[in-house]
């Protein structure tokens, strides 16, 4: 049997392009099938920068489209990144030539991926995205592959490590957001804009993309409920833990009779629970399925080893000549994503209520959540030194939003109450 060697094509060769280049010089011959994948063409920002790789011998493309459309590739591999501008544009190019594609772009596949799939459908050709969702970790085969003989009802989990390393660094030091964002962004866990990490919307991306192939809807990024973590106090993190709970950012979606939820925020997670448990830069997941129950996997997240490993297994398929749809369906048969009215949620939330130090400001809160129908599950006050009064927080039963929302919008009103309501959501794992 003769053994093909495949051109590959690489446009974006940062962190997870530097590692590909690497690997598959390396190992050219990787693939169980037996070809070659060698790379032949790369398109970059910069040509003079650095590089862990030699890429003098390779054909240089200053036009991330231009490399797309050549005839001397024969599979293209896009890490640019961005959701819109030369990456769609280089991804469109390829897969209307006909050359299969291969991405780490989360943000291109939550917000064009039905029509980049409808795309790829129409020409015969892969379009396969692991890399783009808890890089080394193979979450996207789970969804698409191994899952594909259940009905999954909610996947939740941790899909930003930056966000996990600064929550977990706050909790185990007593440091401020802003002083751990700092030490993030030396280390290189985060960008010297961190806008797309700690503002939840890498994550939103990432569940996006794991709601579709959960449920076999078109990704509709816009419909994702986000809020990220900068408004997280450490004063929050200390009392959460003293009610049994740690605070991460937690990815969810599920499918309920309204529709699928989606949904980016910083959650309590009990402390015995796994997804409490993953620290660092982790990423974690669970996955909720009919028949075979729960699922739960953990792993690195970000870096040039997983996620270079993770487009590597996508141009292995390739070579296999694997052919099944983007998503879990073809992608005319994909359902129109419906997106639950967030007023109509109901679940758990912790509530941080600073007041005056003063006689009957406990009663009148008790007595506003029990008019607007909220239940207290567990209650905490305790003087924080400094705080500038003293918190009182509870955590609530299962409530509908809408409740929730009134009963705040309605204790922020109480003479003893000092400012607003710190509200947060305890995650549903």
């Amino acid at each position: 049997m003769t053994k093909k060697t495949w051109r590959v094509g690489v446009a974006g060769l940062g962190t997870v392009g530097g590692g590909l280049l690497q690997f598959l010089a390396e190992r050219p011959d990787f693939a169980p099938a037996g070809d070659r994948a060698i790379v032949t063409a790369v398109s970059a920002r910069s040509r003079s920068r650095p590089r862990t790789t030699d890429i003098s011998g390779l054909t240089w493309f200053d036009d991330p489209v231009a490399l797309a459309g050549s005839p001397d590739i024969d599979l293209f591999v896009e890490l640019v990144g961005g959701s819109d501008g030369p990456a769609k544009a280089a991804v469109e190019t390829a897969l209307k030539a006909g050359k299969p594609v291969v991405t780490a772009n989360k943000a291109l596949i939550a917000e064009h991926g039905a029509e980049l799939a409808a795309l790829a459908e129409a020409q015969g050709v892969p379009l396969l995205f692991e890399a783009a969702v808890m890089g080394g970790v193979p979450a996207v085969k789970m969804m698409r592959e191994a899952l594909v003989g259940d009905d999954i009802d909610s996947v939740a989990g941790i899909l930003n490590g930056t966000c996990n390393f600064i929550l977990s660094e706050m909790e185990k030091t007593g440091r401020s957001f802003a002083d751990v964002l700092r030490e993030a962004q030396a280390l290189g866990y985060a960008e010297a804009d961190p806008t797309m990490d700690v503002g939840g919307f890498d994550a939103g991306h990432k569940i996006t993309i794991l709601a579709a192939l959960a449920f076999g809807c078109a990704p509709n990024f816009a419909a994702a409920e986000i809020e990220g973590i900068e408004a997280v106090e450490l004063l929050d993190i200390k009392l959460a833990k003293d009610l049994g709970y740690r605070i991460k950012l937690v990815a969810s979606a599920s499918r309920t009779d309204h529709g699928v939820a989606v949904k980016v925020h910083p959650s309590l997670a009990p402390l015995e629970h796994p997804l409490a448990q993953a620290g660092g830069a982790l990423n974690a997941l669970f996955i909720e399925g009919r028949r075979v129950g729960r699922i739960f996997v953990q792993g690195p997240g970000a870096g040039a080893g997983p996620t270079a490993a993770a487009v590597a297994a996508d141009i292995a398929d390739v070579m296999t000549g694997a052919v099944r749809p983007v998503f879990q369906a073809p992608a005319g048969n994909l359902k129109p994503f419906i997106a639950v009215d967030p007023s109509r949620t109901v679940g758990k939330a912790y509530l941080r209520i600073m007041v005056r130090d003063e006689p009957g400001a406990i009663a009148a809160i008790s007595e506003t959540l029990a008019e607007c129908g909220v239940s207290i599950d567990s209650f905490l006050q305790k003087p924080v030194e400094g705080a500038g009064g003293v918190p009182i927080v509870l955590v609530t039963h299962a409530t509908p939003e809408s409740n929730l929302l009134d009963a705040i919008s309605r204790i922020e009103k109480l003479r003893a109450v000092l400012e607003r309501p710190r509200l947060l959501r305890v995650a549903r794992i």
